[in-house]
């Protein structure tokens, strides 16, 4: 049937104009071969879409019918030619171009002349009766020169043009030099315009067609002449103009008058048009438009399908549409195009594929054998055909009702034989295969199972056994996962088949262990059947043939099951139960959520079969991931027959009942503290040593397919049975579970800790550790072990240290134990102590980790050494026992931001106890930097033995002066220490605890000049105060000074009120004033205005700062001298 639905070639190709090159000599000429490979090889996209033919210049073209004047009593024979597409694509050229090899410079240029003339004669009357371009092409050796200056090269070639009746557009010259690509580029773009040209005469003389036709007789020329418009237009390469062409010559289809005589012309013409249709339609980017079009073109014949008895074509007609659509739409989207998950190639191949699918089904229902005396001459001439789509025996006949009745039903006959002969299979399969890719690649994981299943099923029906076993087995997981039984079930009897027909004993086996599941949708025959097949494989047998199965193929399978049976080595069939559903379910767990490290651990596995028969396994291991246990939990199959009371001792298990194995044994010590998991379960079906069927479980177990994952236990058990004993279980309230944990052995060792409740910063602390053995019997290797506890900061964990000794000489390390006792009696009780000392503040948790070995009985009469462990925690404060601020003031008791050099400053501290106990200050001490001095000689502490109890305040002064000759301006002062030590009353040592305070930076100020008084402490009404003002120049220059003292109404006083000075380098001015004070109480001074000459306005500020601004004035004295002067 692929001669009415498959494309011709010449349809499917980009149509490009032909242009035959003759003249070169292509065996003997290596020129001529060059220029023909520039021609012909490297054809990139960029240049201009031609196709070149080499030809003799004798070369016998197509004639051309002689053209008719009247279409009056003109009946078409058919709607398109066959050989018409392939004669424009291929013979009739639209332009002919002439090479031949002539110089300007030729020495015999008249007679080289007439032979080119010669040789364009020639060129035309082969192409006598066709408007085909004719061009000549000067082969020459030299460059030209450029336009205008060669004068001979212009009358030769006009000389060459008359000669050759030719105009001067159709003469080039090419030479051969190094720029051969390029020469050859700009001969294309002519030869490209000249068969445009060429094609565009063609479309405008079809077009006159038209006026000569008529709807009554010539509805078929209406289509024909539209095809080759739009096909010259195409050749034209102008798309626009080819696609409406196409879109009026397939209207013109549609109103043909349809019959079965011609159904299968018209279809074919019509999947002709729609193929072109939707090709531009996609290449002009408007793939809406091109899909729209095969919906209407689909629509409007997919209920035209002809004759009955050949139904099948136009299923296969159907299927090729679909087909070359999804091409046609693939090669867009590889082009740029994006698809979405409703709009895809995938959908069209798979339609593609249904098609096919009835094809087959149709032909298997009116296809029969062709009789010996039907003869099948009627198909001579079906691959040579005048008109495409019409029945090779009444070719060119158009009438309603067919010429030949008796030839017509042998050509039906013929066909249908035909028809018989192929394997639709091969053509259905690779058409699901593309299907499965693009809905793949569009995300669909469900329709492309479903089409996976369709390819199997396919495969198995081509006799293709071991291809449909393999694609069948990739979609079975994802069903059982979904829990879709029927489907499941289907795919896997059918999948059963194709291992029985291929000896896949593995494959079979396992489908056979979950065809006898529960959740199998097949009869219980069917499924006893299939039990006893199993019984039969593990017995060493051959299985019977499964239903279904064609003869011949289970002649060939039964040979291959023979070789399984007479081979002596042993064969295990290893079932891995996480991927399908078994006939038999298991669940394990532990008994207990956790284990102490002295009771035995209690493992339970619970086996039910659904299976129609009784089954016998012969071994039931269950494995843990330390593998010492695995020999602790095996059970084999009893020698002994199974009886009814002892059914559960071993491996025998009747149908829908629960059998429950116990395994016992006791943790081992590197355990204890961790988990116990189980890896895996396994049950032996057969002898190992002969057929063994094996079933893996992981972990735990159950039914990871059939059960929802939210009911899924791989974690400690938390359930409804916890206890040792379940006397009548059920099945679905049994909860697997694989891991339990072993605990350490409940220690009975009691431990008291003295200690302080708080720890002083950089104190060391003692504390003190009392164990007491609790045990019924003497405990060995007891140690004591210290760390700091999870709860500690981690800057106090890093500036923590733990010594053992009081005065701090011996650190512990965490590598070594605190103390080791090598044995401690029942009732004894040991001490030690212990020492800690923190360098920050905060909460400090120490942990003791204590621990020893006892021999306690374990099961029987084994004994056991346990290892016990128990922890305690110790939480103390440390707290920083002085809280110490440090404030610059001057020495007015102001606060100071900066200094003055050479000035004396006042740096003060004030101590806050805040230790809970009493402290007693040992000491105080400065420690300070070069840059800073002592105002006094020596340093006497204002603190020494001191007793501060919580909350008391202390404060020291210390006079401090920074040299003149500083460069720096911010200076740091040093550090203060305090030493100190608890009370022995509040059970302090001796050891002493010394805190540092780093002193702040301070700004200095260079100043110009500095200025001091001498004042008495306090005065009295109108007695005289003496006052004296020092004023130092602290400069290399000498200073000129202004000095005046403001009037007050609280003094009178005695002086220079202004006086004009000044002061040598490095020297001192003094200023004396006798003050009266008028009144009592804390009166202003006056105040001294103070002024350079040269920086007016400097020292304002800086005097101020100096100088005091007030006195304290006493009332008149009654006794003595009244002009007597303040001490």
């Amino acid at each position: 049937m692929s001669w009415a639905s498959d494309l011709p070639k010449e349809l499917l190709c980009r149509p490009m104009g032909l242009v035959v090159l003759t003249g070169l000599d292509l065996i003997y000429n290596a020129v001529h071969k060059t220029i023909w490979d520039s021609f012909a090889n490297n054809r990139r996209t960029d240049r201009v879409p031609l196709q070149f033919q080499p030809l003799n210049a004798d070369h016998e073209y197509s004639k051309s019918r002689p053209k008719r004047s009247s279409y009056e009593w003109y009946i078409p024979k058919g709607i398109l030619k066959t050989t018409w597409m392939r004669k424009h694509l291929e013979q009739i050229p639209a332009v002919v171009v002439v090479f031949f090899d002539l110089d300007w410079d030729e020495f015999m240029w008249k007679e080289r002349q007439m032979e080119c003339s010669t040789r364009v004669e020639i060129v035309r009357n082969s192409l006598s009766g066709r408007s085909t371009k004719v061009c000549v092409v000067l082969v020459q050796k030299n460059a030209p020169l450029p336009p205008g200056e060669d004068v001979m090269a212009a009358e030769r070639a006009a000389s060459l043009c008359a000669a050759c009746e030719l105009s001067a557009k159709s003469l080039f010259v090419f030479p051969v030099t190094d720029h051969l690509l390029g020469y050859t580029i700009r001969l294309e773009n002519a030869f490209y315009e000249m068969a445009q040209s060429y094609y565009h005469t063609e479309v405008r003389r079809v077009k006159t067609h038209k006026d000569y036709l008529n709807k009554t007789t010539h509805q078929l020329l209406f289509v024909r002449h539209q095809f080759k418009m739009a096909f010259f237009n195409e050749l034209k390469q102008d798309t626009h103009a080819a696609l409406k062409h196409y879109k009026q010559a397939y209207g013109h289809v549609l109103e043909l008058r349809m019959l079965d005589s011609n159904l299968l012309e018209v279809k074919t013409v019509a999947g002709f048009m729609n193929y072109k249709i939707c090709r531009l339609s996609f290449q002009h980017n408007t793939p809406l438009d091109a899909i729209s079009q095969f919906r209407k073109h689909i629509d409007f014949f997919k209920a035209r399908a002809g004759i009955t008895d050949l139904a099948f074509e136009h299923n296969a007609w159907m299927a090729k549409q679909f087909q070359v659509f999804g091409d046609l739409f693939d090669d867009a989207i590889k082009l740029g195009l994006t698809a979405i998950q409703t709009q895809h190639p995938g959908i069209y191949y798979q339609q593609a594929a249904y098609q096919s699918i009835s094809r087959k089904q149709l032909c298997h229902t009116h296809c029969t054998a062709t009789p010996s005396n039907i003869s099948t001459d009627a198909l001579d001439n079906l691959n040579n055909l005048d008109y495409y789509g019409q029945r090779p025996w009444r070719q060119g006949h158009q009438s309603i009702e067919p010429p030949d009745p008796v030839k017509e039903r042998e050509g039906i006959l013929a066909l249908q034989a035909l028809e018989l002969k192929v394997d639709h299979c091969w053509i259905i399969i690779p058409l699901l295969g593309s299907a499965v890719t693009q809905f793949k690649k569009y995300r669909s994981p469900r329709m492309k199972r479903y089409l996976m299943v369709q390819m199997g099923e396919e495969y198995d029906y081509a006799n293709d056994y071991g291809k449909a076993l393999t694609l069948l087995s990739r979609v079975t997981w994802e069903y059982r996962q979904e829990r879709w039984w029927n489907l499941l079930t289907s795919i896997l009897k059918t999948s059963l088949r194709c291992a029985y027909l291929t000896g896949n004993v593995q494959e079979y086996v396992t489908i056979c262990v979950e065809l006898v599941a529960k959740y199998a949708v097949i009869s219980s025959d069917e499924k006893a059947r299939i039990q006893m097949n199993l019984n039969r494989i593990i017995s060493n047998k051959e299985p019977d043939a499964e239903p279904g199965c064609k003869q011949q193929y289970i002649e060939a399978a039964q040979a291959l099951w023979k070789n399984y049976v007479l081979g002596s080595e042993p064969v295990i069939f290893n079932i891995d139960t996480s991927v399908l559903v078994p006939f038999v379910e298991c669940k394990a767990k532990f008994s207990k959520v956790s284990y102490c490290a002295d009771s035995p651990v209690t493992i339970k596995v619970y086996i039910r079969s659904c299976a129609p028969f009784p089954l016998q396994f012969s071994k039931l291991s269950v494995m843990l991931t330390n593998q010492a246990y695995n020999k602790h939990c095996i059970t084999e199959k009893s020698k002994d027959p199974p009886t009814a009371d002892d059914s559960c001792d071993n491996l025998f298990i009747k149908p829908d009942v629960v059998v429950v194995h116990s395994f016992k044994f006791m943790a081992q010590a590197e355990d204890v503290g961790g988990l116990l998991e189980m890896s895996s379960i396994s049950l032996e079906l057969g002898s190992s040593s002969s057929r063994c069927a094996v079933l893996h479980w992981n972990a735990a177990g159950g039914d990871a397919v059939a059960t929802p994952a939210s009911q899924q236990r791989n974690c400690l058990f938390v359930g409804c049975y916890d206890s040792e004993d379940d006397p009548a279980p059920i099945w679905e309230q049994i909860e697997a579970n694989s891991a339990a944990r072993v605990l350490p052995r409940e220690a009975k060792l009691e431990a008291q800790i003295e200690h302080d409740a708080t720890s002083l910063l950089n104190e060391i602390s003692c504390f003190l550790i009392k164990l007491t053995n609790k045990e019924e019997t003497e405990i060995r290797n007891v140690e004591v072990s210290l760390s700091l506890g999870e709860g500690t900061e981690l800057e106090i964990d890093r500036l923590t240290t733990v010594y053992t000794d009081p005065l701090g000489k011996k650190e512990l390390t965490t590598k070594k134990p605190l103390k080791h006792f090598d044995a401690v009696k029942t009732g004894e009780t040991v001490t030690k102590n212990f020492y800690a000392k923190s360098s920050t503040t905060g909460e400090l948790t120490l942990k003791i980790t204590m621990s020893y070995e006892i021999t306690v009985a374990g099961c029987g009469d084994t004994e056991i050494l346990c290892h016990c462990q128990d922890e305690r925690f110790i939480k103390t404060l440390v707290i920083d026992p002085l809280d110490v601020s440090i404030q610059l003031a001057s020495l007015k008791i102001e606060h100071l931001e900066s200094v003055f050099a050479d000035e004396p400053f006042l740096l003060m501290a004030t101590v806050k106890c805040s230790s809970p106990s009493s402290v007693l200050i040992q000491a105080s001490w400065i420690e300070l930097s070069p840059l800073v001095k002592l105002v006094d000689k020596t340093f006497e502490s204002q603190l020494s033995n001191l007793k501060m109890n919580s909350s008391d305040l202390a404060s020291e002064c210390i006079c401090l002066c920074v040299p003149a000759l500083m460069t720096q301006t911010n200076v740091p002062i040093g550090t203060y220490f305090i030493s100190m030590n608890r009370c022995a009353s509040d059970g302090g040592n001796s050891q002493a605890i010394v805190k540092s305070i780093t002193l702040p930076s301070v700004n200095v100020e260079q100043i110009p000049v500095s200025v001091s008084i001498d004042l008495p402490a306090n005065g009295f009404v109108q007695s005289i105060l003496p006052v004296a003002y020092t004023i130092s120049n602290r400069t290399l220059y000498v200073q000129e000074m202004e000095a005046s003292m403001e009037s007050s109404e609280a003094f009178m006083f005695s002086g220079q009120r202004q006086v004009h000075f000044s002061i040598l380098p490095n020297g001192t001015y003094q200023l004396k004033f006798n003050l009266v004070p008028l009144m009592p109480g804390n009166l202003i001074l006056p105040r001294l205005q103070l002024n350079m000459t040269r920086y007016p306005d400097l020292l304002a500020s800086i005097v101020q700062k100096m100088l005091p601004t007030d006195i304290f004035v006493q009332p008149r004295r009654h006794s003595g001298n009244s002009t007597q002067t303040g001490a």
